[in-house]
Protein backbone atom coordinates (compact mmCIF):
# COMPACT_ATOMS: atom_id res chain seq x y z
CA UNK A 1 0.00 0.00 0.00
CA UNK A 2 1.46 3.42 -0.38
CA UNK A 3 2.50 5.28 2.02
CA UNK A 4 0.82 9.11 2.37
CA UNK A 5 3.74 11.80 2.36
CA UNK A 6 1.66 14.15 5.12
CA UNK A 7 1.12 10.80 7.35
CA UNK A 8 3.13 11.17 10.57
CA UNK A 9 2.16 7.58 11.68
CA UNK A 10 3.23 5.66 8.51
CA UNK A 11 5.87 2.86 9.55
CA UNK A 12 9.26 3.35 8.01
CA UNK A 13 11.94 0.25 8.57
CA UNK A 14 13.24 1.47 11.85
CA UNK A 15 9.97 1.79 13.37
CA UNK A 16 8.81 -0.80 15.56
CA UNK A 17 5.32 -2.15 16.94
CA UNK A 18 4.01 -2.25 20.38
CA UNK A 19 4.44 -5.49 21.01
CA UNK A 20 8.28 -5.71 19.78
CA UNK A 21 8.68 -2.65 22.22
CA UNK A 22 7.46 -4.19 25.24
CA UNK A 23 9.21 -7.46 24.45
CA UNK A 24 12.68 -5.63 24.54
CA UNK A 25 11.35 -3.86 27.73
CA UNK A 26 10.81 -7.15 29.32
CA UNK A 27 14.60 -8.12 28.12
CA UNK A 28 15.71 -5.46 29.38
CA UNK A 29 14.09 -5.01 32.69
CA UNK A 30 16.16 -6.90 35.29
CA UNK A 31 15.70 -5.94 38.72
CA UNK A 32 17.60 -2.93 40.50
CA UNK A 33 16.04 -2.66 43.57
CA UNK A 34 17.44 -3.27 47.35
CA UNK A 35 15.57 -5.31 49.88
CA UNK A 36 14.70 -3.97 52.75
CA UNK A 37 12.40 -4.63 55.90
CA UNK A 38 9.35 -2.55 56.24
CA UNK A 39 7.14 -2.40 59.38
CA UNK A 40 3.63 -4.44 58.45
CA UNK A 41 1.41 -1.19 58.83
CA UNK A 42 3.51 0.93 56.10
CA UNK A 43 3.78 -1.68 53.59
CA UNK A 44 0.90 -0.76 51.04
CA UNK A 45 1.81 -0.89 47.30
CA UNK A 46 4.85 -2.35 48.26
CA UNK A 47 6.70 -5.25 46.27
CA UNK A 48 7.22 -8.17 48.19
CA UNK A 49 10.83 -9.20 47.92
CA UNK A 50 10.31 -12.97 48.79
CA UNK A 51 7.48 -15.67 49.36
CA UNK A 52 5.43 -16.01 52.46
CA UNK A 53 4.40 -19.01 54.57
CA UNK A 54 2.20 -19.56 57.00
CA UNK A 55 3.99 -20.94 60.25
CA UNK A 56 0.44 -21.03 62.38
CA UNK A 57 -3.25 -22.32 61.55
CA UNK A 58 -6.24 -19.23 61.01
CA UNK A 59 -8.25 -19.51 62.67
CA UNK A 60 -6.00 -21.45 65.18
CA UNK A 61 -8.88 -23.48 67.07
CA UNK A 62 -12.69 -24.37 65.68
CA UNK A 63 -14.59 -21.62 67.27
CA UNK A 64 -18.03 -20.20 66.82
CA UNK A 65 -18.96 -18.45 63.69
CA UNK A 66 -22.58 -17.28 65.52
CA UNK A 67 -23.66 -16.13 68.67
CA UNK A 68 -26.00 -19.49 70.04
CA UNK A 69 -25.19 -22.75 71.94
CA UNK A 70 -22.98 -25.30 71.38
CA UNK A 71 -24.16 -28.73 71.48
CA UNK A 72 -22.95 -32.73 70.58
CA UNK A 73 -24.53 -33.29 67.79
CA UNK A 74 -24.48 -37.07 67.92
CA UNK A 75 -26.67 -36.58 71.20
CA UNK A 76 -28.77 -34.40 69.81
CA UNK A 77 -29.81 -36.96 66.42
CA UNK A 78 -31.17 -38.90 69.31
CA UNK A 79 -33.67 -36.73 70.94
CA UNK A 80 -33.51 -33.08 68.83
CA UNK A 81 -36.11 -31.46 71.40
CA UNK A 82 -34.85 -32.66 74.51
CA UNK A 83 -34.39 -29.78 77.26
CA UNK A 84 -30.65 -28.90 77.68
CA UNK A 85 -28.32 -27.70 80.93
CA UNK A 86 -26.29 -25.38 79.95
CA UNK A 87 -22.82 -25.84 81.09
CA UNK A 88 -21.04 -23.21 80.92
CA UNK A 89 -20.33 -20.26 78.77
CA UNK A 90 -17.61 -19.31 76.18
CA UNK A 91 -16.44 -16.49 74.97
CA UNK A 92 -14.00 -14.64 72.14
CA UNK A 93 -10.70 -14.74 74.35
CA UNK A 94 -12.10 -16.30 76.93
CA UNK A 95 -12.97 -19.83 76.32
CA UNK A 96 -14.43 -22.22 78.66
CA UNK A 97 -12.50 -25.67 79.82
CA UNK A 98 -14.80 -28.22 79.86
CA UNK A 99 -15.70 -31.17 78.08
CA UNK A 100 -18.74 -32.21 76.37
CA UNK A 101 -20.98 -34.34 78.71
CA UNK A 102 -24.19 -35.95 77.45
CA UNK A 103 -27.17 -33.38 76.96
CA UNK A 104 -25.72 -30.51 77.91
CA UNK A 105 -24.94 -27.14 75.71
CA UNK A 106 -22.20 -24.17 76.16
CA UNK A 107 -23.77 -20.52 75.38
CA UNK A 108 -20.98 -19.67 73.23
CA UNK A 109 -20.22 -16.41 71.20
CA UNK A 110 -18.71 -15.15 68.02
CA UNK A 111 -15.45 -16.31 67.43
CA UNK A 112 -14.97 -17.99 70.64
CA UNK A 113 -13.19 -21.22 70.97
CA UNK A 114 -15.42 -24.84 70.51
CA UNK A 115 -15.55 -26.54 73.79
CA UNK A 116 -13.75 -29.98 73.89
CA UNK A 117 -15.70 -32.65 72.33
CA UNK A 118 -18.59 -30.01 71.28
CA UNK A 119 -19.25 -29.75 67.46
CA UNK A 120 -22.08 -28.25 66.49
CA UNK A 121 -23.90 -24.45 67.39
CA UNK A 122 -27.35 -24.04 67.18
CA UNK A 123 -28.10 -19.55 66.41
CA UNK A 124 -29.17 -17.83 69.39
CA UNK A 125 -32.39 -16.53 68.20
CA UNK A 126 -33.67 -20.11 67.07
CA UNK A 127 -33.17 -21.41 70.53
CA UNK A 128 -36.50 -21.95 73.22
CA UNK A 129 -35.99 -22.13 76.93
CA UNK A 130 -37.99 -23.77 79.42
CA UNK A 131 -37.15 -22.49 83.01
CA UNK A 132 -32.64 -22.48 83.19
CA UNK A 133 -32.47 -25.10 80.42
CA UNK A 134 -32.07 -24.84 76.10
CA UNK A 135 -34.41 -26.50 73.67
CA UNK A 136 -32.51 -26.83 70.44
CA UNK A 137 -34.15 -26.39 67.01
CA UNK A 138 -35.17 -29.56 64.64
CA UNK A 139 -33.27 -30.05 61.57
CA UNK A 140 -29.68 -28.77 62.58
CA UNK A 141 -27.18 -30.36 60.50
CA UNK A 142 -23.77 -31.61 62.04
CA UNK A 143 -20.72 -29.00 62.19
CA UNK A 144 -23.12 -26.06 61.30
CA UNK A 145 -21.77 -22.47 62.28
CA UNK A 146 -18.46 -23.96 63.09
CA UNK A 147 -15.47 -22.64 61.84
CA UNK A 148 -12.64 -25.19 61.30
CA UNK A 149 -8.96 -24.53 62.84
CA UNK A 150 -7.13 -23.96 59.05
CA UNK A 151 -10.22 -22.92 57.44
CA UNK A 152 -8.84 -19.62 56.32
CA UNK A 153 -5.13 -20.87 56.37
CA UNK A 154 -3.07 -23.97 57.27
CA UNK A 155 0.47 -23.95 59.07
CA UNK A 156 3.52 -23.93 56.60
CA UNK A 157 0.74 -23.00 53.06
CA UNK A 158 2.42 -20.60 50.71
CA UNK A 159 0.30 -17.25 51.35
CA UNK A 160 1.74 -15.07 48.70
CA UNK A 161 4.25 -15.19 46.23
CA UNK A 162 7.72 -12.61 45.77
CA UNK A 163 6.92 -9.70 43.55
CA UNK A 164 2.71 -9.50 45.26
CA UNK A 165 2.24 -5.65 45.54
CA UNK A 166 0.64 -5.32 48.42
CA UNK A 167 -2.92 -4.05 48.84
CA UNK A 168 -4.78 -3.33 52.35
CA UNK A 169 -6.45 -6.95 52.21
CA UNK A 170 -2.74 -8.51 51.78
CA UNK A 171 -1.47 -6.74 54.78
CA UNK A 172 -4.30 -7.68 56.61
CA UNK A 173 -4.00 -11.33 55.34
CA UNK A 174 -0.20 -11.26 57.03
CA UNK A 175 -1.37 -9.45 60.25
CA UNK A 176 -3.58 -12.30 60.75
CA UNK A 177 -0.74 -14.54 61.10
CA UNK A 178 1.54 -12.29 63.22
CA UNK A 179 4.08 -11.17 60.20
CA UNK A 180 5.05 -7.72 62.23
CA UNK A 181 7.20 -6.41 59.26
CA UNK A 182 8.29 -7.85 55.58
CA UNK A 183 11.23 -7.70 53.23
CA UNK A 184 9.89 -5.37 50.47
CA UNK A 185 11.80 -4.11 47.67
CA UNK A 186 12.76 -0.43 47.82
CA UNK A 187 10.84 2.05 45.98
CA UNK A 188 12.70 2.46 42.13
CA UNK A 189 14.18 5.96 42.21
CA UNK A 190 12.53 8.21 39.36
CA UNK A 191 13.84 11.16 37.89
CA UNK A 192 11.38 13.72 36.13
CA UNK A 193 12.16 16.27 33.61
CA UNK A 194 10.41 18.25 31.30
CA UNK A 195 11.86 20.05 28.40
CA UNK A 196 10.67 23.12 26.21
CA UNK A 197 10.82 26.69 26.24
CA UNK A 198 7.92 27.44 25.97
CA UNK A 199 6.84 25.24 29.02
CA UNK A 200 6.24 27.74 32.51
CA UNK A 201 5.39 26.54 36.00
CA UNK A 202 1.50 26.52 37.19
CA UNK A 203 1.39 29.80 39.32
CA UNK A 204 4.04 31.63 36.77
CA UNK A 205 2.89 34.48 34.82
CA UNK A 206 2.67 33.49 31.18
CA UNK A 207 3.85 35.05 27.94
CA UNK A 208 3.35 34.70 24.68
CA UNK A 209 3.73 31.23 23.12
CA UNK A 210 3.73 29.90 26.54
CA UNK A 211 2.06 27.30 28.30
CA UNK A 212 1.76 25.50 31.64
CA UNK A 213 3.57 22.27 32.40
CA UNK A 214 1.23 19.60 32.77
CA UNK A 215 3.48 16.67 32.40
CA UNK A 216 5.27 16.56 35.04
CA UNK A 217 2.16 16.71 37.49
CA UNK A 218 0.36 13.88 35.76
CA UNK A 219 3.69 11.72 35.31
CA UNK A 220 4.71 11.97 38.86
CA UNK A 221 1.57 11.41 40.03
CA UNK A 222 1.39 8.43 37.97
CA UNK A 223 4.89 6.88 38.67
CA UNK A 224 4.02 7.24 42.78
CA UNK A 225 0.67 5.51 42.30
CA UNK A 226 3.49 2.38 40.88
CA UNK A 227 4.90 2.94 44.10
CA UNK A 228 8.42 4.84 42.60
CA UNK A 229 9.74 7.06 44.66
CA UNK A 230 9.91 10.82 42.43
CA UNK A 231 12.57 13.61 41.97
CA UNK A 232 10.87 16.63 40.22
CA UNK A 233 14.07 18.25 38.28
CA UNK A 234 11.75 20.78 36.89
CA UNK A 235 11.99 22.19 33.15
CA UNK A 236 14.76 21.57 30.82
CA UNK A 237 15.24 24.18 28.41
CA UNK A 238 15.88 23.43 24.67
CA UNK A 239 19.80 23.15 25.06
CA UNK A 240 21.48 20.17 23.98
CA UNK A 241 24.64 20.96 26.09
CA UNK A 242 22.13 21.94 29.22
CA UNK A 243 19.99 18.49 28.43
CA UNK A 244 23.57 16.20 28.64
CA UNK A 245 24.34 17.54 31.95
CA UNK A 246 21.24 16.99 33.74
CA UNK A 247 20.89 13.60 32.37
CA UNK A 248 24.01 12.83 33.03
CA UNK A 249 23.80 14.30 36.56
CA UNK A 250 20.45 12.66 37.25
CA UNK A 251 21.33 9.21 36.08
CA UNK A 252 24.11 8.91 39.09
CA UNK A 253 21.79 8.55 41.71
CA UNK A 254 18.35 7.19 40.29
CA UNK A 255 17.19 3.67 38.85
CA UNK A 256 15.33 5.45 35.97
CA UNK A 257 15.56 8.53 34.03
CA UNK A 258 11.78 10.18 32.50
CA UNK A 259 11.75 13.22 30.44
CA UNK A 260 8.45 14.18 28.29
CA UNK A 261 9.54 16.05 25.20
CA UNK A 262 12.21 16.28 22.86
CA UNK A 263 12.51 12.73 21.31
CA UNK A 264 11.26 13.46 17.96
CA UNK A 265 12.85 15.07 14.44
CA UNK A 266 12.67 18.56 15.12
CA UNK A 267 15.22 21.61 15.31
CA UNK A 268 14.66 21.93 18.74
CA UNK A 269 14.20 18.38 19.95
CA UNK A 270 17.66 18.01 21.49
CA UNK A 271 16.60 15.03 24.23
CA UNK A 272 17.12 12.10 21.93
CA UNK A 273 20.86 13.31 20.79
CA UNK A 274 21.66 14.15 24.42
CA UNK A 275 21.20 10.36 25.28
CA UNK A 276 23.23 9.33 22.22
CA UNK A 277 25.96 11.52 23.92
CA UNK A 278 26.42 9.97 27.02
CA UNK A 279 24.80 6.42 26.87
CA UNK A 280 22.73 4.65 24.35
CA UNK A 281 19.15 4.51 22.74
CA UNK A 282 17.61 0.83 22.01
CA UNK A 283 15.06 2.31 20.04
CA UNK A 284 12.43 5.63 19.63
CA UNK A 285 9.82 5.54 17.36
CA UNK A 286 6.73 2.95 17.98
CA UNK A 287 4.10 2.19 15.99
CA UNK A 288 1.61 3.51 18.08
CA UNK A 289 -1.14 6.55 18.31
CA UNK A 290 -0.72 8.31 20.25
CA UNK A 291 2.78 8.53 21.33
CA UNK A 292 5.05 7.63 17.94
CA UNK A 293 8.34 9.38 19.16
CA UNK A 294 9.03 7.27 22.52
CA UNK A 295 12.80 6.69 23.47
CA UNK A 296 14.22 4.01 25.28
CA UNK A 297 18.20 3.41 26.37
CA UNK A 298 19.99 3.69 29.04
CA UNK A 299 22.78 6.07 30.59
CA UNK A 300 25.85 4.45 32.25
CA UNK A 301 23.25 1.38 33.05
CA UNK A 302 20.50 3.77 34.54
CA UNK A 303 17.44 3.17 32.32
CA UNK A 304 16.11 6.41 29.90
CA UNK A 305 12.76 6.61 28.74
CA UNK A 306 12.14 9.51 26.64
CA UNK A 307 8.17 10.09 26.23
CA UNK A 308 6.67 12.65 23.75
CA UNK A 309 5.82 16.17 24.79
CA UNK A 310 2.19 15.87 24.69
CA UNK A 311 -0.16 15.65 27.66
CA UNK A 312 -2.12 12.58 26.65
CA UNK A 313 0.68 10.54 24.43
CA UNK A 314 2.77 10.92 28.01
CA UNK A 315 0.42 9.18 29.91
CA UNK A 316 -0.38 6.67 27.36
CA UNK A 317 2.77 5.73 27.28
CA UNK A 318 3.84 5.92 30.88
CA UNK A 319 0.41 3.37 31.69
CA UNK A 320 1.58 0.89 28.81
CA UNK A 321 5.75 0.87 28.29
CA UNK A 322 6.71 2.69 31.52
CA UNK A 323 4.78 0.49 33.78
CA UNK A 324 5.74 -2.81 33.13
CA UNK A 325 9.50 -1.65 32.62
CA UNK A 326 8.83 -0.19 36.42
CA UNK A 327 7.26 -3.79 37.58
CA UNK A 328 10.52 -5.52 36.04
CA UNK A 329 12.60 -3.26 38.19
CA UNK A 330 11.47 -3.49 41.29
CA UNK A 331 10.37 -7.44 41.18
CA UNK A 332 6.90 -6.45 40.80
CA UNK A 333 4.36 -8.28 38.08
CA UNK A 334 2.84 -6.32 35.34
CA UNK A 335 -1.18 -7.77 34.91
CA UNK A 336 -3.58 -5.06 34.98
CA UNK A 337 -7.10 -6.14 34.04
CA UNK A 338 -8.94 -5.73 30.72
CA UNK A 339 -12.08 -6.76 29.66
CA UNK A 340 -14.71 -7.11 26.37
CA UNK A 341 -16.77 -4.28 25.90
CA UNK A 342 -19.66 -3.43 23.09
CA UNK A 343 -18.34 -0.54 21.04
CA UNK A 344 -20.95 2.39 20.93
CA UNK A 345 -19.03 4.12 18.09
CA UNK A 346 -17.92 3.30 14.80
CA UNK A 347 -14.55 4.22 13.35
CA UNK A 348 -12.02 3.15 10.13
CA UNK A 349 -8.36 2.72 11.60
CA UNK A 350 -5.11 2.11 9.73
CA UNK A 351 -3.82 -1.28 10.11
CA UNK A 352 -0.01 -2.14 11.19
CA UNK A 353 -0.25 0.54 14.85
CA UNK A 354 -1.81 -0.22 17.84
CA UNK A 355 -4.18 2.85 18.77
CA UNK A 356 -5.86 3.46 22.43
CA UNK A 357 -8.57 5.71 22.56
CA UNK A 358 -10.00 7.72 25.79
CA UNK A 359 -13.21 5.40 26.80
CA UNK A 360 -15.76 5.84 29.05
CA UNK A 361 -17.20 2.77 29.95
CA UNK A 362 -20.74 1.87 31.33
CA UNK A 363 -22.03 -1.37 32.75
CA UNK A 364 -24.80 -3.10 32.13
CA UNK A 365 -26.64 -5.83 34.40
CA UNK A 366 -28.12 -8.26 32.01
CA UNK A 367 -25.42 -8.08 29.09
CA UNK A 368 -21.50 -7.05 28.45
CA UNK A 369 -21.27 -3.03 29.09
CA UNK A 370 -20.33 -0.35 26.57
CA UNK A 371 -17.80 2.02 25.94
CA UNK A 372 -18.03 5.07 24.25
CA UNK A 373 -14.82 7.26 22.77
CA UNK A 374 -13.62 10.74 23.06
CA UNK A 375 -15.34 13.05 20.13
CA UNK A 376 -11.62 13.50 19.88
CA UNK A 377 -8.19 11.74 19.59
CA UNK A 378 -5.99 15.02 19.84
CA UNK A 379 -3.24 14.09 22.07
CA UNK A 380 -3.19 17.84 23.92
CA UNK A 381 -7.00 17.43 25.22
CA UNK A 382 -6.24 16.90 28.76
CA UNK A 383 -10.20 17.13 29.10
CA UNK A 384 -10.69 13.79 27.32
CA UNK A 385 -8.69 11.97 30.31
CA UNK A 386 -11.11 14.06 32.87
CA UNK A 387 -13.63 12.36 31.04
CA UNK A 388 -12.82 9.02 30.31
CA UNK A 389 -12.48 6.12 32.67
CA UNK A 390 -10.13 4.40 30.86
CA UNK A 391 -8.29 3.16 27.53
CA UNK A 392 -9.72 1.45 24.23
CA UNK A 393 -7.08 -0.57 22.89
CA UNK A 394 -7.15 -1.49 18.98
CA UNK A 395 -3.99 -3.53 17.72
CA UNK A 396 -2.22 -3.69 15.27
CA UNK A 397 -4.33 -5.41 12.84
CA UNK A 398 -7.68 -3.86 13.38
CA UNK A 399 -8.73 -1.64 10.32
CA UNK A 400 -12.68 -1.30 10.94
CA UNK A 401 -14.67 -1.15 14.23
CA UNK A 402 -18.56 -1.25 13.86
CA UNK A 403 -21.12 -0.35 16.37
CA UNK A 404 -21.78 -3.26 18.17
CA UNK A 405 -18.33 -4.96 18.13
CA UNK A 406 -16.33 -6.20 20.76
CA UNK A 407 -13.27 -4.19 21.85
CA UNK A 408 -10.52 -4.26 24.56
CA UNK A 409 -11.03 -2.51 27.56
CA UNK A 410 -8.36 -1.14 30.27
CA UNK A 411 -9.63 0.64 33.09
CA UNK A 412 -7.59 3.47 34.44
CA UNK A 413 -7.91 2.16 37.79
CA UNK A 414 -5.67 -0.81 37.23
CA UNK A 415 -3.50 0.80 34.81
CA UNK A 416 -3.00 3.34 37.60
CA UNK A 417 -1.71 1.07 40.30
Amino acid sequence: MKRLAEDCFARPEDMISATEALDQIAKAATVVANVETSPLMLCENRILAEDIYADRNVPPADNAAVDGYAFVFSDYEKMPQKPREVAGRSAAGRPLATKAQPDEVVKILTGAIMPDGFDTVAMIEDITFTGEKVILPEGLRSGANRRRAGEDIRDRQLLLHKGTRLRPQEIGYLASISKASLPVFMAIRVALFSTGDELREPGEASSPGSIYDSNRYILASTLRSFGCEVTDLGILKDNREEVRGALAEAAKTHDLVITSGGVSMGDEDHVKFAVMDVGQLHFWRIAIKPGRPLAFGQIDGTAFVGLPGNPIAALVCCLKFVRPLIAGMNGGKHDPLSFQAKADFSLSKKPGRTEWLRGRYTASESAVGTVEKYHTTGSGVLSSVVWANGLIELGDEVSQIEMGDLVKFLPFSEMMR
